[in-house]
């Protein structure tokens, strides 16, 4: 039996940021997973967006940490050698009436703290926003909000933490919880993990987690987004994040720069049932592009070179950060729907808080390994830079993905960093994310992949048992 002062169910980023935040500390932890991989849950469809904090409930629990999580992410980011692209946001209004909508919106983002807000006119749109919608009078701008790879920082907080002592285990569905007179015991699979506490940061599932401890005051309802990404020749079409103004349940259609290039429009907002249902529809295609067409006219829907889908774990207007007195030293984290990206490193925070005023005595470690070394992305650096790396190494020349300049080198260190699946490596790499949608790489993945792991090529996975890529013949 695994036995751990802390057990963490959930390796999406909100789990990850709590880990890492954890290692500090002279504690065993382990961090539980279902999924093959990390952030393939509610993190693996995030748009990626550092809210600054104007679009949440003057005091909720959501409005708080996202400005703590906005200021925490840039100083963390650092730290873990992942960008953080500081390129604004701007919530644009139609009429009179929205502009009045802005100034209240102002208010209480500069209550809230949200440093930088201006309502700004119409000439100043022209200069920095020419392809907006000339229908749009004013904006509120907020220098503060930005962009990050959603995928790259949870795999970052996870390494990190991994580093300074936190076991991982992927694969590892928690299918029951037994509280005991010290504790919990922890049943996933053939395994039994023993923990002092327990933190539930379990996502679209967190309901049914609380459940196997006796907690059944809320229930998850999924929120599916449907959202579409753009050809990386659209890079330029804005160049800051374009939110409508936004409503009780959505923050509207937007148009949205990513990380690494590509924009992206959406989300729709529909509550459903199906926690696995992550279909797109065409109806959901239309409305996205109607919408975001009145903010930028010139958007096509021939740019589009992808569809997908999220689900957002809605649990009521907030997040629910607790600790259970039904079930003491369980600490659930539910409902962290957006701006949970934002909010992640607050959260990990407000969760330590708990822990200690919950009796847990937390001794800081002597040495914390807060640092970790940049990766090397070639579709990020100018190519003189790409030229010298040649240099050291023949394998960065080696282009495996010719759609977003991916090398063998980077598919390599992205198996050796952890990447067992062809989703890992996408997510840590964007190796067949461009428009041929990996039909020129994704033999040559999987290849790579084979050697690296010493598995045969008819086991490599898309993301997991069930999804294999190639069916092997077993009737010779």
């Amino acid at each position: 039996m695994n036995v751990y002062d802390i057990a963490i169910i959930g390796g999406g980023v909100v789990g990850t940021a709590i880990a890492r935040e954890l290692a500090r500390y002279r504690l065993r932890v382990a961090l539980l997973e279902k999924e093959t991989e990390l952030a393939f849950g509610v993190s693996k469809s995030n748009s990626g967006i550092i809210h600054p904090g104007t679009s949440n409930p003057p005091g909720s629990l959501k409005a708080k940490l996202c400005v703590e999580g906005n200021r925490l992410t840039r100083k963390i980011a650092k730290e873990l050698g992942i960008d953080v692209k500081e390129v604004g946001e701007l919530i644009v209004a139609f009429s009179e009436e929205d502009l009045a909508r802005l100034h209240e919106i102002k208010k209480d983002g500069e209550a809230l703290g949200v440093p930088g807000l201006k309502i700004v006119d119409r000439a100043w749109l022209d200069k920095h926003e020419p392809n907006l919608s000339k229908e749009v009078i004013a904006a509120l701008y907020a220098p503060t909000g930005a962009i990050i790879s959603p995928y790259r920082w949870v795999y970052d907080f996870a390494e990190n933490a991994a580093r300074n002592g936190v076991e991982i285990f992927t694969d590892t569905k928690v299918e029951s919880i037994i509280r005991k007179d010290h504790g919990f015991e922890l049943i996933a699979g053939a395994r039994t993990f023993k923990a002092r506490r327990v933190i539930n940061a379990a996502g679209l599932y967190a309901d049914e987690v609380c459940g196997m401890v006796g907690i059944r005051d809320f229930k998850i309802t999924p929120r599916k987004g449907e959202e579409f990404l753009l050809d990386k020749k659209r890079e330029n079409i804005t160049n800051h994040l374009i939110f409508p103004i936004h409503t009780k349940t959505s923050k509207g259609m937007l148009v949205i720069k990513t990380s690494d290039g590509n924009p992206m429009i959406g989300p729709t907002a529909e509550d459903i049932s199906d926690k696995e249902d992550l279909s797109t529809s065409r109806e959901g295609f239309e409305k996205v592009l109607s919408s975001v067409k009145r903010l930028v006219p010139s958007i096509n829907g021939d740019d589009v070179i992808a569809y997908f889908a999220g689900l957002r774990p809605v649990a009521g207007d907030d997040f629910i950060i607790r600790h259970e007195d039904k079930a003491p030293g369980f600490i659930t984290v539910a409902g962290i729907q957006s701006p949970g990206l934002t909010s992640a490193p607050a959260i990990a925070l407000y969760v330590v808080g708990i822990l200690k005023k919950s009796g847990l005595r937390l001794k800081k470690k002597i040495f914390f390994h807060k640092h970790r070394k940049k990766e090397v992305h070639l579709f990020a650096i100018p190519l003189d830079a790409t030229k010298k790396l040649i240099e050291k190494d023949a394998s960065y020349g080696d282009i495996v993905c010719r759609c977003e300049m991916v090398s063998a080198k980077e598919v390599r260190d992205a198996i050796k960093r952890g990447a067992r699946t062809m989703d890992g490596i996408k997510f840590r790499t964007r190796c067949q994310s461009g428009r041929c949608h990996g039909s020129f790489c994704t033999t040559r993945v999987m290849k790579i992949l084979a050697e690296e792991t010493g598995a045969p090529v008819t086991s490599v996975t898309k993301r997991g048992c069930g999804s294999e890529i190639v069916k092997e013949d077993r009737s010779k």
